[in-house]
């Protein structure tokens, strides 16, 4: 069994994945339609087991009913509802985005907030949701967001040896730069889509096949 990659050598394999796919995807942004933070927040919300492609559908007929914050925390949750239906989960989400609305207008004078400790008190809003606002519409860097692709990418590169996302979390910090943490997000959901697939991964034609011991696949 090969030996385990020193910390150092981790690290150094790591930093040659992120050049790697810096060079693939020079211009690095979520996905995900937004024009401000809270759009930013409630289009990742929306995106939990649903596609970005579907939530670009609904945002913009949620924004035009209730273009600002303080329009959604006062909506019927049924109605919101009836908007974000086809994204899943949508009594849960409903609720929560309603409850994240009326939370920012009543303790942050109707400001996303910008710091971690005070995002995840908002309704739906955890570690994942939190990282993506920070990282992207604040320039802030605080962790790295872990989704699906994170979490199936990082184990199959030897990243991490955990499927748990806050461990996942914990593990690739030390491995990047704090300027590089949510750039590595939006590159590794870029190859997940692209060529790391969860089920059909195309290693024949993987450009970080020397540095990939392919964890988890036969």
């Amino acid at each position: 069994m090969p030996a385990k990659p020193a910390p150092a050598q981790l690290r150094e394999r790591a930093q040659a994945i992120f050049a790697l796919l810096a060079a693939r995807y020079p211009s690095p942004a979520p996905m995900l339609d937004f024009k401000d933070p809270w759009g930013l927040l409630v289009a990742t919300a929306l995106a939990a087991q649903c596609t970005d492609a579907r939530v670009n559908k609904v945002t913009p007929v949620l924004f035009q009913r209730w273009p600002a914050i303080g329009d959604l925390a006062q909506a019927d949750v049924q109605d919101i509802e009836a908007v974000v239906h086809s994204t899943g989960f949508y009594r849960n989400k409903a609720k929560n985005l309603k409850a994240a609305a009326q939370r920012i207008m009543t303790v942050y004078g109707g400001e996303v907030p910008r710091t971690m400790a005070e995002l995840i008190t908002l309704g739906g809003v955890a570690r994942k949701t939190a990282n993506i606002v920070l990282g992207s519409a604040f320039g802030i860097n605080e962790g790295i967001a872990v989704d699906t692709h994170v979490t199936r990418l990082a184990f199959r590169l030897g990243l991490t040896e955990s499927l748990d996302p806050k461990i996942i979390e914990r593990d690739l910090i030390p491995l990047f730069d704090r300027s590089q943490w949510a750039d590595i997000n939006h590159y590794l959901v870029f190859f997940g889509r692209e060529i790391c697939d969860a089920r059909r991964p195309k290693c024949d034609e993987c450009p970080l096949n020397a540095l990939c011991p392919r964890k988890g696949l036969k």
